[in-house]
């Protein structure tokens, strides 16, 4: 080829620049539309966003304040994600537990792209709209904890996007939907709902599910065959439903399955195990509250994952298996059954299970002896063997079980003397030996287990002796029952140390003496039962003090002389039984008695008893009369007026130093810059009291005491501390002294039991999930009373773990007023009162910090970090804390994927996985959302205390009929 036909002629280049110019023409054509076509989309995305605003009617936290119609971009609006390639599109909407009040608009189905919606824990209700399922992306839906009703969208059942969905814990009725098309689905949580009908057989078309639960509705009929087919489902839990009819054998076969919840239905049949490796990854089988009959199946031991094994009250019966090879066994409960036998082998070869924490034959027809080898089961926390038939003595080797918790053997044959052994329990909180012919005397020892708290119980033998006055040892026995057996002697004094008993049985004895002044002492009394003794003497008239007492019983004894007439004793209900005590008489015709002699001194004594019941009225009106005055008349001045001081005086400085053991270290519980709180008793009494004397040598402690007085005379709350008297005179050296006496606190502060360590150990027990809820419930109810309930409304400026007090029975008591303000200077020694605040570090609201004026949302922070640091366990001043990091932003780093990292470790039971994570996701999720919320840093993101408790009295509603 030659060299001109190389290169190209003009008319190509011309050509060629021609065609460059059209297909960058076209192509800017292109963009330009495909840029129309985003824009238009995004804002799609937020008409979207703020058409699901409009259907929420309430936001008290103001998490939705930032979705405004005027703010474009709004994948910063709080809960909102988007993409983060072209074209912009929402991908996400997290607002879970935010107290959002409202109903789902249909309208966020537009929202195209969506992946994931998690909208749990608010008070949504209303309908979920039917078009969700058609959203084309959606993989997560979560929508638990809300008040939505209505059926389940039929567009969930043929979604093919879906992987998780989530509705537990609404008002659902109706039908669970066909799932035909869903072949990406993995988790089902359609738990505590109103949903009837059947469980579909679709279900079982679903191949990709590994977790079923259906459990808490009304599900009726037979269980699916095809739920056997699903071959990777891992956890079933259809429990407390209405099903029917055997377990389909295809279940048994699920290898992958690992929870098998399926208890409290009606179900039927056999439990039929295969003989082979059918279920080799099973940890919970949970089949118990059904009709189940035959024996335990033999095959239970292939199983060697399995850690609870939950068979009570079926109607299975014969021998129970050797099940020593299930060397993971953790809770073996098998009670209320009809198994029988004397052949203890499978007992021996359970001391193989090293992690046997819960052993449970109690209601069948065991019989023979206990054998001693059961001593060797180390880890037992709990052992109930009641209801049997065991026969001979109680083996000494029970009190090897060094963590026993509850030992139950009540209602068998049992006999010969109880083991001093017992004693030996440090951790023990409930001993049930009732109902077996047991015989000695109550061994001393067992009356050393200072934790006994759920109660003590012997009644129903044949013991004999005088109770032992080591029974003043259990300061935290709630329960106590020695009725029906052969003791004599007085009742022990000492026994009114037992301050938090609410239930004491000593009937059907042969006691004999007065009843104890000491028992008045016993504030915490619901019932008591005294009957059928030999007590003489009068009926003490302390019983008219019992308060929370419903069910006094003295009958059959020899009780004389004129009955009470105030308290209990004030009607003639079925509260009170005093037949056969012959000598009784009444002055008031109440009870079917004869009235008692009327003399001269008898008049003076009813004349004095209609004073005391009549008087009581007319002192208060005229005190509070009294204390109006001498505030007004306080005026500018620090000091109240004379007669103020006159008339408001109860107790003398004598009496104070008297009860203090004269101000002793001894007697002192805490101490602080105003004043030093002092535990006593007066002389006249037999009632402890906490005693809070005041420095007066300090600056701003006379302010505190005036303080305190002013709120004390303004408030009545239940869950707010209250003084019994108050003493403002001068000592022995003519120095000023003021003091005010309280009620004492049983169980201390909020700061042991969340810090025991740094209180010496003390106390020995723990709180629980459910009384950290309550104790949240209590502090929320008396703020929600300051702020809301009082006019005008009063600001504690204080509140953390050291000023919330427990008593008797762990009710919660806010305490330490001296640095509370009213929001009216009315009420105030000067305006300038109102502003700033004093309080402790760590818990004063930052805006104090400026100078800005007290509010509730400053309590309000001091309830969130206080809630914050009752369930991490760790102050707002732990020395990890410092720079940036603060309690709260420690706890928000955390949430809510990694919340369970930095929870106190001794608040849940880490070892039952299945009830941490319901505790975790139910319950401590939500309370942290709150402590979040509340410990903002801002006062305008803060709730007010009156939603924080509707909020967190719901979450103690739902914990307490789940547990």
């Amino acid at each position: 080829m030659d060299s001109e036909s190389k290169s190209p002629s003009p008319r190509h280049v011309l050509f060629l620049l021609y065609g460059i110019i059209m297909f960058l023409s076209s192509n800017n054509a292109t963009f330009s539309s495909a840029q129309t076509s985003n824009s238009s989309d995004s804002e799609a995305d937020r008409q979207a966003l703020l058409c699901f605003k409009s259907g929420i009617s309430a936001d008290p936290a103001g998490v939705l304040r930032s979705w405004r119609n005027d703010s474009l971009n709004f994948c910063s609006w709080r809960g909102v994600n988007c993409s983060t390639t072209l074209p912009i599109r929402v991908v996400s909407l997290e607002l879970r537990s935010v107290q959002l009040k409202g109903q789902l608009s249909s309208c966020m189905v537009t929202l195209t792209s969506l992946v994931r919606v998690d909208l749990s824990y608010n008070d949504l209700s209303g309908s979920i709209p039917e078009e969700i399922g058609a959203i084309p992306r959606l993989k997560t839906l979560i929508l638990a904890g809300n008040r939505l009703a209505g059926i389940i969208p039929l567009s969930l059942g043929t979604s093919a996007s879906l992987r998780y969905v989530d509705l537990a814990a609404n008002n659902l009725s109706g039908a669970i939907p066909y799932f035909q098309k869903t072949t990406s689905l993995q988790l089902l949580d359609l738990s505590a709902n109103f949903l009837s009908g059947s469980i579909p057989a679709s279900l079982g078309n679903v191949s990709s599910l590994n977790y079923i639960r259906l459990a808490q509705n009304n599900l009726k009929g037979s269980i699916p065959e095809a739920l056997g087919h699903i071959l990777n489902l891992s956890i079933l839990d259809l429990g407390y439903n209405q099903l029917s009819g055997n377990v389909p054998a295809t279940i048994y076969n699920v290898s992958s399955l690992r929870y098998l919840i399926l208890s409290n239905n009606v179900l039927d049949g056999q439990i039929l195990f295969n003989t082979g490796h059918s279920l080799p990854n099973l940890v919970y089988l949970i089949l118990s509250g059904n009709k189940f009959s035959g024996m335990i199946p033999a095959s239970l031991t292939n199983m060697s994952m399995l850690q609870v094994i939950g068979l009570s009250s079926n109607l299975l019966s014969g021998p129970i298996p050797s099940l020593g090879s299930l060397s993971n066994l953790s809770r073996l409960i098998l009670g209320s059954n009809m198994l029988q036998g004397e052949d203890w082998a499978f007992l021996t070869s359970l001391t193989n299970c090293s992690q046997l924490l819960m052993l449970a034959l109690d209601g069948n027809s065991l019989n023979g002896t206990i054998p001693s080898t059961i001593g060797n089961l180390r880890n037992l926390i709990i052992l109930a063997l009641s209801r049997n038939r065991f026969t001979g003595e109680i083996p000494s080797t029970l009190g090897n079980l060094s963590q026993l918790n509850q030992l139950s053997l009540d209602d068998n044959l049992l006999s010969g003397n109880i083991p001093a052994s017992l004693g030996q329990y440090q951790r023990l909180t409930m001993l049930n030996l009732s109902v077996n012919n047991l015989d000695g005397s109550i061994p001393s020892e067992i009356l050393n287990i200072s934790s006994l708290s759920l109660g003590l119980d012997l009644s129903n033998n044949n013991l004999t002796g005088m109770i032992p006055p080591e029974i003043g040892k259990l300061i935290n026995l709630g329960l106590l029952n020695v009725s029906s057996n052969k003791l004599y002697g007085e009742i022990p004094p000492e026994l009114g140390l037992c301050v938090v008993l609410s239930s004491l049985q000593m009937e059907g004895n042969m006691l004999s003496g007065i009843i104890p002044q000491s028992l008045s002492a016993l504030k915490a009394i619901q019932q008591m039962d005294l009957s059928e003794n030999n007590l003489s003497g009068q009926i003490p008239e302390f019983f008219e003090d019992f308060r929370t007492i419903h069910h006094l019983n003295l009958s059959y004894n020899k009780l004389e002389g004129p009955i009470p007439t105030g308290g209990i004793f004030a009607n003639s209900s079925n509260a009170v039984m005093l037949e056969g005590n012959m000598a009784l008489c009444q002055r008031i015709p109440i009870f079917s008695l004869p009235i008692c002699p009327t003399t001269s001194a008898s008049k003076r004594k009813i004349n004095a008893r209609l004073l005391l019941i009549i008087a009581p009225p007319v002192i208060i009106a005229l005190l509070s009369f009294l204390c109006v005055i001498a505030t007004v008349m306080k005026g500018k001045t620090t000091q109240p007026s004379e007669s103020y001081r006159e008339t408001m005086k109860k107790v003398s400085y004598g009496d104070i130093l008297k009860a203090t053991n004269w101000f002793s270290l001894v007697n002192k519980i805490s101490s602080s810059h105003t004043a030093s709180v002092y535990i006593g008793r007066f002389e006249f009494d037999t009632d402890l009291v906490a005693i809070k004397v005041f420095h007066l040598d300090e600056q701003g402690s006379l302010h505190s005491f005036f303080t305190e007085c002013e709120v004390l005379k303004h408030t009545r709350h239940r869950n707010l501390i209250q003084a019994i008297t108050l003493c403002s005179t001068v000592d022995f050296e003519n120095n000023e002294f003021k003091a005010l006496v309280y009620e004492f606190m049983a169980n201390g502060s909020l700061d042991m039991w969340i810090h025991s360590r740094q209180h010496q150990g003390s106390p020995r027990r723990v709180l629980s999930l459910g009384q950290r809820i309550s104790i949240l419930a209590d502090v929320a109810s008396a703020l929600d009373y300051l702020h809301n309930q009082l006019v005008p409304p009063l600001i504690h400026c204080d509140l953390k773990p050291s000023n919330v007090l427990l008593d008797y029975d762990m009710t919660s008591r806010i305490g330490d007023f001296g640095s509370a303000k009213f929001l009216s200077s009315s009420l105030n020694s000067s305006p300038e009162g109102l502003v700033g605040a004093s309080g402790t570090i760590g818990y004063i609201a930052p805006e104090y910090a400026m100078g800005c004026k007290i509010s509730t949302g400053g309590d309000v922070y001091g309830f969130g970090v206080l809630l914050l640091e009752m369930l991490t366990a760790k102050r707002p001043t732990d020395k990890l804390f410092g720079n940036n990091l603060s309690l709260h932003k420690y706890v928000d780093l955390a949430f809510p994927d990694k919340i369970n990292e930095i929870l106190d470790p001794q608040m849940q039971n880490k070892e039952d996985e299945v009830l941490c994570n319901l505790h975790l996701q139910n319950y401590i999720i939500p309370l942290v959302e709150i402590g979040l919320m509340c410990s903002m840093e801002s006062p305008k993101d803060r709730p007010g205390m009156r939603d924080v408790f509707a909020k967190i009295f719901a979450i103690q509603e739902a914990f307490i009929q789940t547990f």
